[in-house]
């Protein structure tokens, strides 16, 4: 693949990836334009994250059976409408139902995903993969900066005027840029719509995969959910503005998922799932020395979220590499599979910390962390172990088949 087209493409994560995430940056601006609780914005973050999965499941597996050019140019399109909608709304229902349409439309990311992979060879797509969430993560970082940082100077509008205003321009641009592809699929939508579903049912490491991402997501989602709370509470007292600072110390993942991209291909997907779950694990006790406030405090969130950030993406990257090698002629709907149980995980994960956090505070949130991280360490550890005493009775299997040719030779 061209570098100039790789780097168009990760740009185009990056702003459909970003959309996501700067309304979780703004929810207290929100609360104070439209006169409601802090803790009721945090519904916009969920219906967005909802309508990201349902876009998920009932978008994404059209590119396997549509040319992905025109899909892309569609789907941008319509999410630049969104945005539009949501910085016109009156009201904290109307702003809800737009994000949920944005969320709904905003899943370019994952076209381009399968769409890389086709115009990679197996061999690279680990660091293809990596160049592609390198993009994504930079749009969710810089997203959460932009979202506090325009939104605190001119007002929670802003953030989803310019960001309609950048899904537009990009629509455009890659009317142009992307190449023509050839669909890899005839079935009709309802086949598709129903393959992943099948897949996950039919294929164990998918299962598996999904299972990491969903369990991870939903830690990820709860901890900045309620990151934004703890800092413009009583502990802190800061802006909206420091919710996008503190998210700028993740910039590392933009340069480490590409090396665990290369790392993935050179010695498979599962080494690098295990340091990537024991790095989220570590970051829950990490994060909780947050909940102390002052320097001290500031500092253990900055080290936390960063390690969060790294492993949950660096994670991601092995993910998708073992997802995809599942079905290579079916990306897009492998993709579906995947991305669907972790927005779930993602949508729980919100939901969870934020009624977490009206009960135990910070703490619970980070206890919410270790316990996700902890399910998904734990089916990963007792694979590997199966793996294991499997590779061992087939290797002893061999000696002795080899063992009795010795003798029938003799």
């Amino acid at each position: 693949m061209p570098r100039r087209l790789l780097a168009l493409l990760a740009v185009t994560c990056a702003v459909a990836v970003g959309n996501l995430y700067f309304p979780q940056a703004v929810g207290p601006l929100v609360a104070a334009g439209l006169h409601v609780s802090p803790d009721a914005t945090a519904v916009v973050v969920t219906a967005t994250q909802l309508g990201y999965t349902a876009g998920i499941v009932l978008l994404v597996p059209l590119g396997d059976r549509l040319p992905n050019r025109p899909l892309l140019v569609v789907l941008l399109s319509l999410t630049g409408l969104a945005l539009l909608a949501a910085g016109c709304a009156p009201a904290l229902g109307p702003l809800t139902a737009a994000g949920a349409a944005v969320g709904l439309t905003t899943v370019a990311a994952q076209v381009v995903g399968p769409l890389a992979a086709g115009l990679t060879p197996p061999e690279r797509q680990g660091a293809v993969i990596g160049v592609l969430l390198s993009g994504s993560t930079a749009g969710m970082l810089l997203a959460r900066t932009f979202g506090g940082t325009l939104g605190e100077w001119l007002g929670w509008r802003a953030p989803y005027l310019v960001a309609a205003a950048a899904a537009l321009l990009l629509a455009i641009v890659l009317g142009t840029a992307v190449p023509t592809t050839v669909p890899t699929s005839r079935q009709p939508y309802r086949a598709l719509l129903a393959e992943p579903f099948r897949l996950l049912r039919t294929e164990p490491e998918l299962r598996r995969s999904s299972l990491y991402q969903a369990c991870v997501f939903a830690g990820f989602s709860a901890v900045w959910t309620c990151l934004a709370l703890l800092l413009t509470g009583p502990v802190y007292r800061l802006g909206a503005p420091a919710v996008g600072l503190l998210a700028l110390v993740g910039a590392a993942t933009v340069f480490c998922t590409p090396y665990a991209g290369r790392l993935v291909d050179r010695h498979g997907p599962d080494p690098v799932n295990l340091v990537c779950l024991l790095g989220v694990f570590g970051s829950a006790p990490v994060l909780a020395l947050g909940a102390r406030g002052g320097p001290l405090g500031l500092a253990a969130l900055v080290l936390g979220t960063l390690l969060l950030d790294v492993a949950m993406q660096c994670g991601m990257v092995a993910g998708q590499a073992r997802a995809y090698a599942v079905r290579p002629d079916a990306p897009g709907r492998v993709k579906t599979a995947y991305m669907t149980c972790g927005y779930l995980g993602g949508s729980a994960g919100s939901w969870l910390g934020v009624r977490v956090w009206g009960r135990a505070g910070w703490w619970g949130v980070c206890a919410l962390l270790a316990l996700l991280a902890a399910v998904a360490l734990g089916r990963h550890l007792s694979t590997v172990r199966r793996a294991g005493r499997q590779a061992r009775r087939e290797a002893r299997h061999a000696a002795r088949r080899a063992a009795g040719t010795t003798r029938l030779s003799r």
